[in-house]
């Protein structure tokens, strides 16, 4: 009679491979920590990968500035080299205990066990936020974007972006001297970026800045031709000629079947977590863009700082005996 196949437990698994998750696989490895990271998308990466690849972060320390893709492709590196498994394009969507306390997750293609959980989301499943203008969802993918995969496609070309949130600002200074004009159009007259950006586009820029500005229609034949812009406040239209349309209107973020699993949430969005990243639940940590406290900042800096502590604590409470902290460069690497 063939016997059962043994469940292969981990100590800690980490659902979520963007930034602060791959810190956390880097981090649980130097605590010697069976690991496993289980991630929707069929690359690590995260939002550094899948939504803006091209663009520059200049918040992680130690870089001045350095391209999403790079940064991803670093902390990548960082996160393999102590050999966890890596279980991608699965979706999880289930969280059950076994009797014995095991945590049990369940996907699309398998079921896994862990020790401990790090839930690592971000924000959860992204769609752009879409404007309902006329012609736009006609030309959308051939002069209508949300996203840029690659800078060079707008090499020489007459850009419009539209928005006045960080999104917006970053991709006028990522885009300027590659397109031949840019073109940025706000509905007011205030910023939702940080103020360098702001100071960079109003003082220093060559972007042509329309405030007070939406888009009224598009128009064009196999591509975009031209944009009416309307002025909410005088009413008047200005037609553009343009190439393409780039359009930072934001996110909507779906935490998706993590709201049933019965940890305690902040709004709709976000986890509740304690001083040590602890959930509600046993066992079970949250770090990153998904996570509520009193201090929270949603920057990859601290994301990153989160996953040190949820692992370090994590450790702690598989193994009382195991020193809490330990520091990178107390390690033979």
């Amino acid at each position: 009679m063939m016997q059962p196949e043994a469940r292969e437990i981990f100590d800690v698994t980490i659902v979520g491979g963007g930034p602060a998750g791959l810190f956390g696989a880097f981090y649980a490895g130097l605590r010697q920590m069976k690991t496993k990271i289980l991630d929707s998308l069929p690359e690590l990466g995260g939002q550094l990968n899948a939504l803006y690849p091209e663009k520059y972060v200049y918040d992680m320390p130690g870089h001045p500035k350095i391209l999403a893709r790079d940064l991803a492709r670093d902390m990548i590196t960082q996160a393999i080299q102590f050999n966890p498994a890596v279980c991608l394009d699965e979706k999880v969507l289930e969280l059950a205990y076994e009797l014995d306390g095991t945590i049990r997750l369940t996907t699309q293609r398998d079921t896994h066990y862990s020790r401990t959980l790090l839930l690592a989301t971000g924000a959860g499943a992204f769609a752009p936020t879409k404007m309902d203008a006329p012609g736009l969802a006609d030309f959308e993918g051939r002069g209508v974007y949300y996203f840029v995969k690659d800078k060079s496609f707008f090499a020489g070309k007459r850009l419009l972006i539209v928005g006045g949130g960080d999104s917006a600002l970053d991709w006028a200074v990522n885009l300027e001297g590659i397109a031949s004009h840019i073109t940025l159009a706000h509905r007011r007259d205030t910023f939702r970026a940080h103020e360098e950006s702001v100071d960079w586009l109003l003082n220093r820029s060559r972007v042509e800045v329309c405030l007070w500005n939406e888009i009224k229609s598009v128009t064009g034949d196999e591509t975009l031709r031209t944009v009416t812009l309307l002025n909410n406040k005088t009413k008047e239209e200005t037609t553009l000629e343009v190439d393409a349309v780039l359009l930072n209107l934001g996110f909507k973020a779906d935490i998706g079947p993590i709201r049933d699993w019965g940890v305690e949430l902040h709004g709709s969005k976000k986890i509740v977590v304690n001083e040590t990243m602890q959930t509600n639940l046993p066992g079970v940590y949250a770090i990153g863009d998904i996570t509520h406290h009193t201090a929270k900042i949603d920057l990859i800096a601290t994301g990153v700082g989160e996953a040190a502590i949820a692992v370090n604590f994590a450790k702690s409470a598989l193994d009382p005996g195991a020193k809490l902290f330990v520091h990178s460069s107390n390690m033979t690497l």
